[in-house]
This record gives C-alpha cells, sequence and structure tokens, in this order.
C-alpha cells in the first residue's frame, strides 16, 4: 500500500494501522469476552440459575467464535475464495445490534470471489454497517460483470465525511486513521487501492437532510 512519510511522532502510517487494527480487535473481542465471563461467574454465584447462565455462556462462547472468524477474514490475509452464503455466513458475526440488517441477497448467488474481492466486499460490509450508527440496513448487490453496489439507509445513516477523499487518495486514508473507532473507512479505501480496484461513489456523496447516502459503486473486475 503507498504510504505518505513517518508521522511527526516517529512511527509510520503502517504501524499507525496495525496498532489501531489490533486496539480495535481487542476493543471487539472484550465486550464478548467480558459478558462471557459475566454468566460464567453468574452460574458459579447462584447454582439455582445455572442451566439458565450456561445456556447463555454457551451461546455468548458462540458469538465469540463468529466474531474472530469474521474479523480474521476481514481484516487478516486474504485466503479463502467465497460465495454469497459463505460472507453472509462470516457476517453473522458482525459486531452490529439488532436494529442492524446486513443484506446481501442481491448479490449473485453463483458467483465466486476471490480472496482479494471477498475480503474486500466484507469489510464494505462491516463500513456499511458501521455508518449505520445503530440502525438500519446496509445492502450489497450486484455481480463481477456488472459490479457491486453497496447503499446504507436508515435513520441516522451517513457515510464518514472523508471517504470520498479517501476512496482516491491513499494519503487522504492514511491521514484519516485517526483511531481505532475510525480506522475501518481507510482500510476499506486502502484495501480496494491495494488491490487495484475502483471504489466511487454512484452520486457526488451528500448526506445533507432528506438525502438517501450516495451509494458505493465497485466497478466490474471480472477477469
Amino acid at each position: 500500500m503507498t504510504e505518505p512519510n513517518a508521522n511527526p511522532a516517529g512511527s509510520s502510517p503502517s504501524l499507525q494501522l496495525a496498532e489501531l487494527l489490533a486496539t480495535r480487535l481487542c476493543h471487539e473481542l472484550a465486550g464478548v469476552s467480558g459478558s462471557l465471563l459475566g454468566v460464567l461467574e453468574l452460574a458459579a454465584e447462584q447454582p439455582g440459575a445455572g442451566n439458565e447462565a450456561v445456556v447463555l455462556a454457551r451461546d455468548t462462547a458462540h458469538e465469540l467464535t463468529r466474531r474472530l472468524h469474521l474479523l480474521r477474514a476481514a481484516w487478516g490475509v486474504a485466503a479463502s475464495t467465497m460465495d454469497r452464503s459463505q460472507l453472509q455466513e462470516l457476517l453473522a458475526g458482525a459486531p452490529v445490534g439488532r436494529r442492524v440488517q446486513i443484506d446481501l441477497s442481491g448479490l449473485d448467488e453463483e458467483a465466486s470471489f476471490p480472496p482479494h474481492i471477498a475480503r474486500l466486499l466484507l469489510n464494505l460490509a462491516l463500513l456499511g454497517a458501521e455508518s449505520l450508527c445503530g440502525e438500519g440496513r446496509a445492502a450489497l448487490q450486484g455481480s463481477p460483470e456488472l459490479g457491486i453496489v453497496t447503499t446504507i439507509e436508515g435513520p441516522r445513516a451517513a457515510w464518514p465525511a472523508a471517504l470520498a477523499e479517501m476512496l482516491i487518495d491513499p494519503c487522504s486514508a492514511w491521514r484519516n486513521l485517526e483511531g481505532p473507532r475510525q480506522v475501518q473507512a481507510p482500510l476499506t479505501a486502502l484495501l480496494a487501492q491495494e488491490s487495484g480496484l475502483q471504489l466511487c461513489f454512484l452520486l457526488p456523496a451528500s448526506e445533507a437532510a432528506g438525502q438517501k447516502p450516495s451509494p458505493l459503486f465497485l466497478r466490474p473486475f471480472a477477469s
């Protein structure tokens, strides 16, 4: 990935990205593991509630496993070709609330997405879900031949303010690595650029009152 010079603190942007991803990963897993620990302590202290606590602990452990599988596929080395059902299965571990829906039903169910494309689609879905601010629907639709459109809709849905600039300027993506809660948009832009893929807004990005956020378009990538 093309990156600017080291920041004034002395660390390179690539090291900063690794640090932010590690911090974000720990944050994502800490909540689930904390819940699991709390349930196990409850089971130990209140024998009468043991069965219920054990069931809750089991469900929480499954959630933690799903979260790990998703983040490894999205933020780790791109290693696996995936189809729509495999992507959707991984996204069941997304760190979203009950009011957020990630919909891949519009993706070509016959398509097989090579590893670098599959990883980017996972990150697009995570970025879309994050941009809903707790409520709404993020949807991916399309095919390798037609391209992939990512849309978000919800009462507070809005893309990150600098996303349009990040998509065309790698230096802007590096500059916008401001903290672990802001890492998803720069990472998605950098992954697209590193893979030689063109990701852009279909319409000028606008979050004005009464206007829906512009769709993101991943240009056709079929060989």
